[in-house]
């Protein structure tokens, strides 16, 4: 489950990085960054409530 999350982060990542230079219409650029940086944000926060608590 957290090597899915992990490889989901770095793609959401990549793809956010990259749509600035891909994309050239300004509407779906933004689109599609809100979206990956929404994803970014969800697994960024589920894999640190999911993180081994040491004592």
């Amino acid at each position: 489950m957290k090597i899915m999350l992990w490889l989901v982060l770095a793609v959401a990542l990549v793809v956010n990085i990259s749509s600035s230079f891909v994309i050239d219409d300004n509407t779906r650029q933004a689109m599609v960054s809100v979206a990956t940086g929404v994803i970014a944000l969800a697994c960024g926060v589920t894999l640190f409530v999911k993180r081994e608590k040491r004592t």
